[in-house]
Order: C-alpha cells, then sequence, then structure tokens
C-alpha cells in the first residue's frame, strides 16, 4: 500500500551474523553500520546485506525490519553464508554526533536486498546512492528488490531501476491492487526449487514497465505469473484508486508479479512485487521463493529443495516496528 502521490543464510565454525540495529533518529537517520562485519569472515563465506526501510504503515504492513530479520533467522542455517541487517534505511555510522550513510558498510558484499518504501522516498535517491549501487552492480553484486522498492519515479532514476531490474513499476501505468493471484505453475528456475504452487492475498502489482530492448527482455524469466480477473483490473487499486483504460483493454492477459534478470554486467537481480502484508511471510512458499532468490543473486547453490528453514508463527511475531 502507498499513501503518496509519486507512489508508492554459516561456515559451521567462521561464520559472524551481524545484526546492526538502532533506532531512527530523526527524519533522514538510518541505524548504527557495522565497519567490521567482515571481522572474523572466511574468504569463502558470502554476504547478503539485507536493507530495510523505516516504519510506515500501519501495524502489520510494510514490515521491513521484520521481514528482513525473518529472512535472517531462515537463512542461518545455510553454510557459508553471512547475513547482515541493516534497518531503518541505509546503512550509516554516526560522525561529529551525525549520522552519515556508511556506504563501506556494502565492501564485500556479494548481493544486496532492498526492502523499504519507494517512490520518491527510495533510500537509493539520496545523495550518491545510486553511484554506489552501479559500482557494486558493475562488478557482479547481485540486487533484490522487494513490493514498493521496485518503484522510483521516472523523473528521479527510473533510467536506473530498469538497468537494474530489467523493470520496474511505475506510477499510472502499473497498478497495485489488493488480490489473490494464483500462482498454478512456476518455472523450472534455480528459484523455483521446492516451491509449490501458492496464493496470497496482498498487494501484488502488475503491468511492469519492461525494458523495451530484446536484449533484455531475453535475460529475464517470470516466476510468478497470474491472469488478473476483470474485477481485479477494473480496481479499486491501492492509489490511485483507478481503474485506468489500458490496464482494462488488458484483460485475460497474464502479469508478471516476480521475475529474475541475469545482467549484462554478470550480476543477477530479482523484483518481487508482493510483501505488503506481513502475515503472507508465514506461507512457506511465498517465502522460500524469496529465500531461493536471495541465494541465486548472490551466486550460491540453492538446494535442490529449496531452503528449508524453522520459522515458525511466533517468529512472525517479532521484531515488528512500534506503530
Amino acid at each position: 500500500m502507498r499513501h503518496s502521490p509519486a507512489r508508492s543464510v554459516l561456515a559451521l565454525f567462521a561464520v559472524a551474523v551481524v545484526l546492526p540495529l538502532a533506532l531512527a533518529c530523526g527524519p533522514d537517520a538510518a541505524p548504527a553500520s557495522a565497519p567490521d562485519a567482515d571481522a572474523g569472515r572466511s574468504p569463502d563465506t558470502r554476504r547478503i546485506v539485507l536493507i530495510a526501510g523505516r516504519p510506515s504503515h500501519p501495524p502489520g504492513m510494510h514490515e521491513f525490519r521484520a521481514g528482513t530479520m525473518l529472512m535472517q533467522k531462515a537463512l542461518s542455517g545455510i553454510a557459508g553464508l553471512q547475513v547482515d541487517v541493516y534497518t531503518g534505511g541505509w546503512p550509516s555510522r554516526e560522525v561529529d554526533g551525525e549520522r552519515v550513510d556508511d556506504h563501506a558498510a556494502l565492501d564485500g558484499a556479494d548481493a544486496i536486498f532492498i526492502y523499504a518504501d519507494g517512490g520518491s522516498g527510495h533510500p537509493v535517491l539520496r545523495g550518491d546512492r545510486a553511484r554506489v549501487i552501479d559500482e557494486l552492480a558493475s562488478r557482479g553484486v547481485g540486487l533484490g528488490f522487494a513490493h514498493y522498492a521496485v518503484e522510483v519515479p521516472a523523473e528521479a532514476g527510473a533510467s536506473t531501476l530498469m538497468r537494474w531490474l530489467g523493470g520496474h513499476y511505475e506510477h499510472l501505468y502499473s497498478v497495485n491492487p489488493m488480490w489473490s493471484p494464483d500462482f498454478r505453475s512456476l518455472p523450472d528456475h534455480p528459484v523455483t526449487r521446492g516451491v509449490a504452487p501458492f496464493s496470497t492475498h496482498d498487494e501484488w502489482y502488475f503491468n511492469m514497465r519492461w525494458a523495451d530492448d530484446p536484449e533484455t527482455a531475453r535475460r529475464i524469466t517470470p516466476l510468478l505469473v497470474a491472469t488478473p480477473s476483470d474485477g481485479v483490473r477494473r480496481g479499486p487499486y491501492v492509489h490511485p484508486a483507478g481503474p485506468y483504460d489500458h490496464i482494462i483493454e488488458a484483460s485475460g492477459r497474464e502479469e508478471t508479479m516476480m521475475w529474475v534478470y541475469e545482467r549484462p554486467d554478470g550480476g543477477r537481480s530479482f523484483g518481487f512485487t508482493g510483501g505488503h502484508t506481513h502475515a503472507n511471510w508465514g506461507d512457506v512458499n511465498q517465502r522460500r521463493l524469496v529465500l531461493n532468490a536471495l541465494l541465486w543473486i548472490a551466486k550460491m547453490e540453492v538446494p535442490e529443495g529449496g531452503v528449508v528453514d524453522t520459522i515458525t508463527a511466533a517468529d512472525l511475531e517479532e521484531n515488528l516496528d512500534d506503530k
């Protein structure tokens, strides 16, 4: 859901799982980062950085901190993987009493996942963060974006998201209804290992804006595909309510709600449009799909049956933002 007009895995003995947590300190604050995140890390250990956005929306929605920490716990049994979570937005550190961006926190990352509000408030839009992601991507670092983080305004850097993801949410072109897509079949891909057909009621965005060149299209593999009913197409959407003629006119067309992209720079990316409703991480298939994707973009082998975790219903109640 969005309310703004702009739109809204351990080497058995040697892995240090770092969880740098702090409270946000003002509108531009981010939590304390971990400058020694690589200390004691085996050279063979892969590192995934999860960036959780600041609190937003009512309780149970956009629970970025709880969601990323759940993913960290779910991946804790994977040998050779270190997962670091930064909550409250972009990694930061304190200098002379002020919070400043700590780009060094991303050094050594094999993959970066952003689960945060997007649109005009997207974490990558501030300062030189987009340049930092570009530099990391050019070295083959994996990139993942979930829910609102698959959107930035066209005038404020949509071309960068297109470059990183091969497609993105575009305001007034894409739509964001609350609905229950029926993901009846999934393609044969490492990310879909162990994932059975499922359906969750969520704000599943669709009608992404895709890159229009054939080479980029060839590098994209849709993973979650379903056909919205005409009623879903007519809306209402979360914001704006719609409906849009071009969405109604596409009646019967399949839509993609998660995809992977093998970038020309050798890196891997994925976009996932669900994730609005925190309780849906309790669905083992939705959760496994994203966990598998995190391993895949970090260029790790996805287990034959996918990531098997020990997440319980009680885990879903942990680390929720105070809203």
